[in-house]
C-alpha cells in the first residue's frame, strides 16, 4: 500500500470515525493522521486498517478499533510534557499515537514475538521517546515512575495496587475493568493517594494475562 493513498484512508478514518464521533482533542486527531496504521497490523490486513473495527495482530491479541483508542486518549487530557506508562504495547500502534503527543512512553507487553516486532516497528519508524520493556505489565514500571497518566490496553479484573502507586498524585488511568455486566471504560483520577472513578459505557477487550511467564525487561 503507497503512502499517498493511506494518507488520504487516514483521513477519512479521522473525519468519519473519529471527528463525527465527537472525539475533539486536537493532539490525539493530528496523531492519528500521521500515525500509518497499516504498518501496524499483519500484510494480509492492510486493506481493512483504516476500518473501524479490531484486527488480529498474532498470539490471540487484536488491535483496537480506532475510535476506542483515540476515546481512550481523549480520556487521558494528554500533554506534551506527560510520562506515559502503556500496559500493553500490543502492535505499537497506540505507543506510537501516543509518542506523537507526550514526551516519553514506557511500555510493557508480556509477549516475546508481539515485543520484538513492535520494538522493531518502532525503531524503524524513527520514535526516540519510547521505552519498550517484555515483562508482567500487572507489576507495573517501578523504576521509571511516577507516571503522569498510565493506559491499560487489555480487559483486567481490577485495578492494581502497582498502578495506583506508580501514578502521580492528580494523575490519570483509563483502562477496561471487568464488571457485573462485561466490561466497562473506566478513567481514574488519584486524589490524595486513592483513584476516583468514572465510567464511559461499555467495551470489549481482550483480557489482560496477569501471570509473570517471562519475567525479562528490555528496552528500546
Amino acid at each position: 500500500m503507497h503512502d499517498d493513498g493511506a494518507c488520504e484512508r487516514r483521513k477519512k478514518m479521522v473525519e468519519r470515525q473519529l471527528i463525527a464521533r465527537g472525539i475533539a482533542d486536537q493532539r490525539v486527531l493530528e496523531a492519528f493522521l500521521k500515525v500509518p496504521r497499516h504498518l501496524f497490523v499483519p500484510e494480509e490486513y492492510e486493506d481493512l486498517a483504516y476500518q473501524d473495527s479490531p484486527l488480529p495482530i498474532g498470539s490471540g491479541q487484536t488491535i483496537s478499533q480506532p475510535y476506542i483508542v483515540a476515546l481512550m486518549l481523549e480520556l487521558l487530557e494528554l500533554s506534551p510534557e506527560d510520562r506515559v506508562l502503556e500496559i500493553g504495547t500490543g502492535s505499537g500502534y497506540q505507543t506510537a499515537l501516543l509518542a506523537e503527543i507526550v514526551r516519553e512512553v514506557y511500555s510493557i507487553e508480556r509477549i516475546p514475538k508481539l515485543f520484538f516486532e513492535a520494538k522493531e516497528r518502532l525503531h524503524r519508524l524513527g520514535y526516540t521517546n519510547v521505552y519498550l520493556f517484555l515483562g508482567d505489565g500487572s507489576k507495573g514500571l517501578p523504576e521509571f515512575a511516577p507516571y503522569d497518566k498510565i493506559i491499560v490496553s487489555a480487559c483486567a479484573k481490577h485495578i492494581y495496587e502497582a498502578w495506583v502507586e506508580e501514578l502521580r498524585e492528580g494523575g490519570i488511568m483509563v483502562l477496561p475493568l471487568e464488571d457485573a455486566h462485561g466490561q466497562s471504560l473506566v478513567r481514574a483520577w488519584k486524589r490524595k493517594g486513592k483513584l476516583r472513578l468514572e465510567y464511559h459505557g461499555g467495551c470489549i477487550f481482550v483480557p489482560l494475562v496477569e501471570e509473570d511467564a517471562h519475567g525479562e525487561q528490555e528496552n528500546l
